[in-house]
């Protein structure tokens, strides 16, 4: 979110940085509600002041005046609040400022290839996709999914489900040994303030699953991903700059609606309403979000070197990012059946924005005190992760072969078939 204060200082100059965006603010709209919002403060804090000096003088011939003024203060404060929610709903609804770093752009053709690593195996067949190869193994099943529940869900059966288990084992495993993050097992589901901390909220209320609860309760949602959990773990508190940086990861299921999407990836594990990942988070003293940025995104494609698949990393552009990041770096790994590369990872510099909304802070070494700055970064997405190893390590019957580094997470299993 972004602090009034800071954006007061030159409404010009955020406009022109918002636009990068490809968003036009109404800047003028914000100035009028802002003006009147101080004006009404100035005006309660005025009428309240007034109604305790009288109330000081104990004078009962003022007593008709200080009814006044309580009718005047109440209407004043209904008025400031009705203004205040109006200038709240924009502000909440605006994305991130777009780093100096980030290229300009309106969508994902905008965005800049940084890097290629790995060979693309050269198949003497046709490759099969992923959902072919794990039908013919009898170890996907969509059509049970969509009987017991809906579409954009899977049975994931047998030594498929041994291999999505050894993905996620091996991730933490990896995370935890040799990046020095601590694990975490977070609750799957999240309070409306704490989806608002991370901006899922209200921008993308569409998007997630509403669990309903008693009645009278503060609203409750699926988590969409664990950064929601693992990032508001420090929310309303001022973080000891000697703990700083916070390094937290989790492997838990996530829920989306995949609103906007129809039609889009709905043969396949690609869109799924409900998928595993392996999600990192990193909470840091405000000015070293881009070298942490760095580290995750290292942390990411180290995984990927492990399992031998071939990926880039892309530098996104200002149209393409998520609302509430000021740079992201996005791994598509290689998906032959598609031939073309597919995003299994995306990590963001968030910068101070969710830090705001969470009310995040901590005492720098000047002793002010000032926002955190907040990353998060998937470290992999585990669906997309099985697509990747089946379709890149599948042979010409059907078979998979187990990447080296997993067979131990197997039973030092070698390949999955049919027999």
């Amino acid at each position: 979110m972004h602090n009034l204060k800071e954006i007061r200082k030159n409404f010009d100059l955020f406009k022109s940085l918002i636009q990068k965006r490809n968003i036009n603010l109404d800047v003028e709209k914000i100035k009028k509600l802002d003006d009147l919002n101080r004006q009404l403060i100035q005006k309660k804090e005025g009428l309240e002041k007034e109604k305790k000096d009288i109330s000081k003088s104990k004078n009962k011939e003022l007593f008709e005046k200080s009814k006044d003024i309580s009718d005047q203060l109440e209407k004043v404060i209904i008025e400031q609040k009705k203004n205040k929610k109006q200038l709240d709903e924009i502000i909440f609804n605006i994305p991130n400022i777009p780093h100096t770093d980030v290229p300009e752009g309106n969508d994902e053709n905008d965005n800049k290839e940084i890097i290629r690593v790995g060979d693309i195996k050269k198949f003497d067949f046709t490759p099969k996709t992923h959902f072919e190869l794990g039908e013919k193994l009898k170890m996907l099943d969509f059509d049970l999914a969509t009987k017991t529940t809906g579409s954009r869900f899977v049975f994931i059966k047998d030594k498929l489900a041994l291999l999505e288990r050894a993905l996620s084992n091996f991730m933490l495993d990896k995370h935890i040994t040799h990046n020095g993050y601590q694990e975490i097992s977070p609750p799957l589901i999240a309070s409306e303030n704490t989806m608002f901390g991370t901006g899922q909220l209200p921008k993308f209320e569409d998007d997630q699953f509403e669990i309903i609860t008693e009645e009278g309760s503060e609203r409750k949602f699926l988590i969409p991903t664990a950064e929601v959990i693992l990032t508001n773990v420090v929310k309303n508190t001022i973080v000891d700059v000697k703990n700083l940086p916070l390094r937290f990861v989790a492997s838990t299921p996530c829920f989306r609606k995949e609103a906007g999407s129809y039609g889009k990836d709905t043969k396949g594990m690609i869109r799924q309403h409900q998928f595993y990942k392996v999600e990192m988070v990193s909470i840091v003293e405000n000015d070293k979000c881009l070298s942490e940025l760095e580290r995750m995104t290292d942390c990411a494609t180290q995984i990927l070197d492990e399992l031998d698949l071939p990926y880039r990393k892309m530098l996104l552009c200002s149209g393409d990012m998520g609302f509430s990041a000021e740079k992201t770096y996005d791994i598509e790994v290689w998906i032959p059946s598609e031939n073309k590369y597919r995003e299994i990872s995306s990590c963001s510099s968030c910068s101070t924005f969710q830090a705001v909304r969470m009310k995040t802070r901590y005492k720098n070494h000047n002793n002010e005190t000032t926002f955190v700055g907040t990353l998060n970064g998937s470290g992999l997405a585990i669906g997309r992760t099985l697509i990747a190893v089946m379709e890149n390590y599948q042979n010409k019957d059907g078979s998979i072969v187990i990447p080296e580094k997993l067979r131990p997470y197997m039973n030092n299993l070698e390949i999955i078939s049919a027999n």
